[in-house]
């Protein structure tokens, strides 16, 4: 936990995958100080014709690199998330070359109640994390 999902264009190698999976993830690690085995990510590839992203009237570029990432997570601070949005896009583009103008990140914030890492317990309510 935090879940990452990442939405992208078909087209990129495994190589490339692995790449944005390990920066997104050391990302992840930095800026919400979780262990490093706490790695949970879901990649979804589209068509060009089954993913449509524009930039809600800002004029920001968007190319057949842009990648959604979305995040479900505990609640976050602010400092905590601008400080993710900040970096990951940094990183991205210096490990990745995806421009940060073809990076999109939406939080969806939940609590503990709400994760089963297995066994048909809750283990943030049981204590087990």
């Amino acid at each position: 936990m935090p879940l990452l999902r990442f939405d992208i264009y078909q087209g990129r190698s495994d190589q490339e995958l692995q790449t944005l999976l390990d920066t997104a993830h050391r990302v992840m690690v930095e800026a919400f100080k979780v262990p490093q085995r706490d790695r949970y990510q879901i990649v979804n590839e589209h068509r060009p014709s089954r993913m449509i992203a524009e930039d809600t009237g800002l004029g920001i570029p968007r190319t057949n690199h842009f990648v959604m990432i979305q995040i479900t997570t505990r609640p976050r601070s602010r400092e905590m998330k601008e400080t993710f949005y900040k970096r990951m896009v940094e990183e991205l583009e210096k490990h990745c070359g995806i421009a940060p103008s073809d990076v999109m990140i939406n939080f969806v914030t939940n609590t503990d109640e709400d994760w089963s890492f297995g066994l048909g317990r809750a283990q943030f309510l049981t204590k087990e994390l």
